[in-house]
């Protein structure tokens, strides 16, 4: 009669290794997060101090973008196309969302920069991302951003080419709907509301 003990043995490693996979299935979205965050992969900005500690006279302009998901009944849209900004200074920009339901909607919104390789010097200090805003029927909501580019942009030979930067916004009806749309995985790290 065969012995059961490496059935056994081979039962319970198999039971651990489908339980380690389906651990890092579930991991794998938050651990993207926080490797695109420390590295700046993907275009996330990074999450820095209110402002750098050394400024320039160099400067770069940034682009705003704004996106809202089909069916969320919200006109979104950058209160202003770009700005020019000297490298290492704060800089706030306003973006504007207006409600053309007759009825109270809820949005939630996520972000990233482009080119995605400016990531690590696109340092946001406060923003509207990731926070519900719920707005009123026909309501507008004015949504400010707080932002500084890292002078080093300047000294990094794979940026010597990048002159423009864009920050995008797309707002969704939910996380859930972020994240069925993909956009979930490149958007940037959360910093807190900044909302009057």
């Amino acid at each position: 009669m065969p012995s059961r003990r490496p059935n056994r043995a081979v039962a319970v490693s198999l039971a651990a290794v489908i339980a380690g996979m389906l651990g890092l299935s579930f991991a794998a979205v938050p651990l993207y997060r926080v490797f695109c965050a420390l590295t700046g992969f993907g275009g996330t900005p990074q999450i820095g101090p209110e402002t750098s500690t050394s400024h320039s006279d160099k400067t770069i302009i940034v682009r705003f973008d704004a996106d809202t998901s089909p069916g969320l009944p919200w006109q979104f849209a950058p209160e202003q196309k770009q700005v020019t900004v000297k490298l290492g200074a704060e800089q706030v920009a306003f973006y504007a969302a207006l409600n053309t339901a007759d009825v109270p909607v809820k949005g939630i919104a996520t972000y990233n920069v482009t080119p995605d390789k400016i990531g690590r010097y696109f340092h946001k200090t406060a923003c509207f991302c990731f926070n519900e805003q719920t707005l009123a029927p026909h309501q507008r909501m004015q949504l400010p951003v707080s932002f500084w580019v890292d002078p080093a942009i300047a000294s990094d030979p794979s940026t010597a080419d990048v002159t423009e930067i864009t920050l995008s916004y797309t707002f969704f009806h939910s996380l859930d709907d972020a994240a069925r749309s993909g956009a979930l995985a490149k958007a940037g790290p959360h910093v807190g509301p900044l909302v009057r």
